[in-house]
């Protein structure tokens, strides 16, 4: 049943699970292709390149969608634009998997890629209508669904293009979406906007915000920078996993990032004690944890106990640090959530970007050691942040 919702009054237990659900269904639509890129290759009979751009065109739809679709939260009903984008979502992934050649497949997955950054509306509502004592813990909710979603996806994809094609996938998550638009259609109450003018006066807005706010500012730096360095395990993970002395496959890869269901599961952990120890201190815990797991992927780098307590640890710090400064920049300013989801969203995009890039090359020149380094230095720059940001 549909309920009104009023800010800051409390959000009923039965639709932050909806969204939180929804949010892991819809944030998976991103990632399934990875695993089956091999697959898709030999079956359209292209380059391991041309394939791999598959997966780029949808992380690059992605920062587009953050960028111009989420702050649409403000100035249009809610409601309006997730049964938009989820119908979208429902077309460009039928045409994925009946698509006959590369240009529709990356044209599909540009669309996908826009489109499935719903759940950075749910984390909006999450915080304005959450009472301020469970609003931490309401958010740790969201994000703990989108992250389980991004865990799942890569292995239920694997497996399942393994036995039924790479295409199958596809036709499973065109459904899902489906189901999602009648539930929305269904338990989502209207949310009125907080904006009155035009597009492009909401997109102007974005910079007076960034302006305004230093702590806008720092949140979203201290967290982009960390995200860098979480981010610099796993796009090396697979170079280092090939090599000696685990000789391991894309199989092995993926299992390990079962691992990061530490990251999800102590996701509404982490955002109970937001208010209760403060933005500052829970980034100070997030950094020593990230520290201290990449001195354990340091020092066990030949062995799985090493690696896989490296992983947990590591997703416990991202964790603290990203659920703590997410959570209260939207106490900055209410009526303006998804502007400031945007901005904080859009910088920790380019901080794991930045953190990819590095990695990469470090890897090249240094091995293991340079990826380390990298981790460590990324790490090092969010606790300055830290440090020298003023209360």
């Amino acid at each position: 049943m549909k309920q009104e919702l009023k800010e800051n009054q409390g959000l009923p237990g039965s639709l932050l699970w909806t969204l939180a659900i929804i949010a892991g269904i819809s944030v998976a639509n991103l990632y399934y292709n990875q695993p089956l890129l091999n697959r898709i290759s030999r079956d359209l009979q292209i380059s391991e390149f041309t394939a791999n751009l598959i997966a780029m065109i949808t992380q690059i739809g992605y920062a587009i969608g953050l960028l111009f679709i989420i702050p649409l939260g403000d100035l249009y009903k809610r409601k309006t634009i997730i049964l938009i984008n989820f119908s979208i979502l429902v077309v460009s992934l039928l045409t994925i998997a009946l698509a006959p050649d590369i240009h529709l497949i990356l044209f599909a997955s540009f669309l996908t890629g826009v489109c499935s950054v719903m759940p950075q509306i749910f984390v909006p509502i999450a915080a304005q209508f959450s009472t301020p004592e469970t609003k931490g813990r309401n958010v740790g909710m969201i994000i703990s669904g989108l992250l389980t979603g991004i865990l799942a996806s890569r292995v239920v994809s694997g497996i399942v293009g393994e036995y039924l094609g790479w295409r199958f996938i596809f036709f499973v998550a065109a459904v899902l979406m489906v189901i999602c638009v009648i539930i929305i259609m269904r338990v989502l109450p209207d949310i009125p906007s907080n904006f009155k003018g035009k597009y492009s006066d909401l997109m102007k807005s974005l910079f007076s915000l960034v302006v305004e706010y230093p702590q806008l500012r720092v949140s979203s730096l201290r967290a982009g920078i960390a995200f860098g360095s979480f981010l610099a395990l796993w796009t090396s993970l697979a170079f280092k996993m090939e090599q000696a002395p685990f000789y391991a496959g894309n199989n092995v890869v993926g299992l390990l990032g079962l691992c990061g269901v530490a990251g999800a599961l102590t996701a509404s952990f982490v955002g109970r004690y937001v208010h209760i120890l403060g933005v500052k201190r829970l980034n100070y815990i997030g950094c020593s944890l990230m520290f201290a797991a990449w001195l354990l992927l340091y020092w066990g780098q030949d062995t799985y106990a090493g690696i896989i307590a490296g992983i947990l640890v590591i997703d416990i710090g991202i964790q603290s640090i990203q659920l703590s400064n997410q959570t209260t920049i939207f106490a900055l300013n209410p009526k303006a959530s998804n502007r400031i989801n945007t901005i904080f969203m859009t910088t920790y995009f380019i901080g794991g970007s930045m953190g990819t890039f590095l990695a990469g090359t470090f890897w090249h020149w240094f091995g293991w050691t340079g990826v380390v380094g990298t981790g460590i230095m990324l790490t090092a720059c969010s606790l300055a942040i830290n440090i020298f940001a003023k209360k």
